[in-house]
């Protein structure tokens, strides 16, 4: 519970340890040294249970043919992890809280689920732009509403993304 209007600004701690510690050295854990071995000292082992875990967590609830996303979803997670860590920092400005990062980041990741899945089930795909059991006059306008509705969502979700993001610190300047 913060004691005075101030205390928002102070360093955050957990366990004892201020957070600061950990945004600061997290980063360097990531990325691996080069080297001419796989594995070459304890840190460098970290970092490979650090991205199987990750990758397990995500791949999980995933079949077989949906694990061949393993690699970019583990780097996503591992770009997101490091640069909100890195918004812990005082005096800086977390990137993700921008609508450019979060559509550079939407955009792509959208257009290729929606080309997956046109490409290997097209039927289910534009499935989806037609409700079961519409009357016939009603399919035209019903299609063009959908399809706007689909090639609208990723901007929608940047947008409200953005927006839940940047409401606390907006709530907070204006208090």
């Amino acid at each position: 519970m913060n004691l005075s209007f101030f205390d928002q600004f102070m360093s955050p701690y957990l366990l004892g340890i201020p957070l600061i510690l950990i945004s600061l050295l997290f980063p360097t854990l990531l990325f691996p040294s080069p080297g001419n071995r796989w594995i070459t000292n304890r840190v460098s082992t970290l970092q490979s249970w650090f991205i199987c875990m990750i990758t397990k967590q995500l791949m999980i609830p995933l079949n077989k043919k949906g694990h061949k996303w393993a690699l970019i979803l583990s780097s996503l997670m591992v770009f997101l992890l490091t640069i909100n860590l890195l918004g812990l920092l005082p005096y800086t400005f977390t990137p993700t809280t921008q609508l450019s990062m979060n559509l550079a980041l939407a955009f792509p990741l959208w257009l290729a689920t929606l080309l997956t899945g046109l490409r290997n089930q097209p039927s289910a795909s534009l499935g989806h732009l037609l409700p079961e059991g519409t009357p016939t006059p009603q399919i035209p306008a019903l299609i063009m509403i959908e399809t706007t509705s689909l090639l609208i969502r990723p901007l929608a979700l940047g947008v409200r993304l953005t927006a839940n993001l940047t409401a606390g610190h907006l709530l907070i300047q204006l208090i």
